[in-house]
């Protein structure tokens, strides 16, 4: 039997070529031209059909057994400048493709153009994320209504609330034998966000906040770190832990405007366990943010190391280690290796030039440390863990203290309150 959407086949294709062939893509558009404000489940599905039997009328037979080739570049290898063949990784700087995305490739000289044959890696499809249909479940979701400050009277410039390292999804105690489990479900995760969220707002003392989480917000993709480098142990599937996070997130925005009337929220997208999985949660965010709140800005940082300004204030955030690169990132202590580089990123950005206060922050460590003076030019601040310590922390180390930190700024000065979770 046809399907009730094959009228729509000719306009399915015709969008298809305007949106990289992407389904997800294309079954929105056209959900937009129907009068609908999202595809249902079938439309999806046969848009993603229709797309698959464009692919499958021109596609090409290959010998590559291990990874077949999903694309054949022709995009010549020869450098006009300089008259000689581009190395890869100067031919994926020079096509802006990317390097660390290959597992395999092989230069094709015999032809009339010299051109890189690539094998991508597998990696997960980011349209299986369908966010329309995420934030569906929102759909009739209304804002809490302003209420203003309550208990305190404004005598600072800005309130700031850092959290780190909430690792949604962990077990503490997945051999039931652990020496500290904590409960780290969701209900355990929401009472620990509960009392954060309950201090910042009895400690009010701004009309303005920003919020910043450093990082490592979901624990692992898969169950396993960006790198894949070992199997995390977890309490939950990527769907929980992806629902979890995304609801924690919205319910923090929408608490919070309550009584703040200017929210700024700052999300590190470059860690070591979250990595495009927390993106993906922050990306969420973001997009429902911007459709529902009015006085909310979420700003999704995807650098290594990021910074933003207020007024002669900058603050230099970071996870502490990034998603591929660092096997060793910052220390808890600043060393002089990691001193130069967050002196030269700011040389490198006219930070020195532009602000008269800088303040270095960072996840990653699971520590509480605040450092004023080892360096002269800025501050060097480790903030704790919201989340407890995993099992294997708690073997090769110890328990630890788990938090947040609540800061008062008003013009260059700071009261830092951390507040420890038991």
């Amino acid at each position: 039997m046809e399907s009730k959407h094959a009228i729509h086949k000719k306009r399915i294709i015709e969008l298809a070529k305007e949106h990289d062939y992407k389904y997800a893509r294309v079954a929105k558009e056209l959900a937009l031209e129907l009068g609908k404000k999202y595809p249902g489940g079938t439309l999806k599905e046969y848009c993603k059909k229709t797309i698959k039997e464009i692919f499958a009328k021109v596609s090409v037979k290959s010998e590559t057994k291990a990874n077949d080739y999903k694309q054949k570049f022709v995009l010549s290898a020869w450098n006009q400048e300089n008259g000689q063949m581009m190395d890869i990784d100067k031919y994926c700087q020079h096509y802006s493709l990317p390097r660390k995305d290959i597992s395999s490739y092989k230069l094709v000289s015999h032809t009339g153009t010299p051109y890189y044959n690539i094998v991508f890696k597998e990696i997960q499809n980011v349209e299986e994320f369908d966010f329309d249909a995420i934030l569906s479940k929102y759909e009739n979701f209304k804002p809490s209504k302003y209420k203003g400050n309550q208990n305190n009277p404004k005598v600072s410039d800005f309130d700031t609330l850092t959290y780190t390292d909430v690792h949604i999804g962990m077990d503490t105690d997945s051999t039931k034998n652990s020496m500290y489990p904590v409960d780290w479900s969701l209900n355990g995760i929401m009472d620990s966000y509960k009392i954060m969220i309950d201090k910042t707002i009895e400690t009010q003392t701004s009309d303005t906040i920003v919020v910043d989480e450093l990082g490592d917000f979901l624990d692992g993709f898969n169950g396993l770190t960006t790198r894949g480098g070992h199997k995390l142990p977890q309490l939950m599937t990527n769907e929980e832990a992806f629902d979890t996070a995304l609801e924690f997130k919205i319910k923090m925005i929408d608490d919070l405007q309550k009584h703040y009337s200017k929210i700024i929220i700052n999300n590190i997208c470059n860690d070591n366990h979250a990595g495009s999985f927390g993106y993906f949660v922050n990306s969420s965010l973001k997009n429902f943010s911007d459709r529902v709140f009015k006085n909310v800005e979420v700003i999704n940082h995807r650098q290594f190391i990021n910074h933003y300004g207020i007024g002669k204030i900058c603050f230099i955030i970071t996870h502490g280690k990034d998603d591929v690169t660092l096997k060793c990132g910052f220390k808890p202590n600043l060393d002089s290796k990691g001193m130069e580089k967050i002196d030269q990123y700011c040389k490198q950005n006219n930070i020195y030039k532009d602000y008269d206060l800088i303040v270095f922050k960072k996840g990653d460590s699971h520590q509480c440390l605040f450092d004023m003076c080892t360096s002269d030019d800025f501050y060097y601040f480790n903030y704790p863990a919201l989340s407890p310590s995993s099992q294997w922390v708690q073997n090769n180390f110890k328990k630890g203290r788990r938090g947040f930190v609540l800061e008062k700024w008003d013009k260059l000065n700071c009261t830092l309150t951390p507040i420890f979770i038991k």
